[in-house]
């Protein structure tokens, strides 16, 4: 049995683009349905929504690594926190839509006196 497809060499030369924007297909189809759900908070949901700006601002990001520095983006430190600072207000954003929506059913139970 030959192993040396398993290989870091081998595996390190697959361009993984195509998975990069095959995975956003999963991902928009879950925003699809979560915008037809009540169970999500909107601000939570306006966060799911900004997941994609991120994806959209590390590609850009990559790009300008690449032609201005010549190096990939997790090698060029103020545009890859740059990057990843639209990840963090997205995660944030989700975060926070959600302890909104437990401490008004929090609120109402307390108000009911359950």
């Amino acid at each position: 049995m030959n192993l040396s497809i398993l290989s870091l060499e081998s595996l390190s030369r697959i361009d993984p683009s195509p998975f990069f924007i095959l995975s956003l297909i999963p991902y928009l189809v879950f925003l699809h349905y979560a915008s037809k759900t009540k169970s999500i908070p909107k601000l939570s949901f306006l966060g799911f929504k900004l997941t994609l700006l991120f994806v959209f601002m590390t590609i850009i990001f990559a790009i300008i690594s690449q032609i201005y520095f010549e190096d990939e983006l997790t090698n060029v430190d103020l545009l890859h926190g740059l990057a990843e600072s639209f990840l963090t207000i997205s995660d944030a954003l989700v975060v926070f839509g959600f302890v909104l929506m437990l401490q008004k059913v929090r609120s109402k139970k307390l108000l009911r006196g359950e």
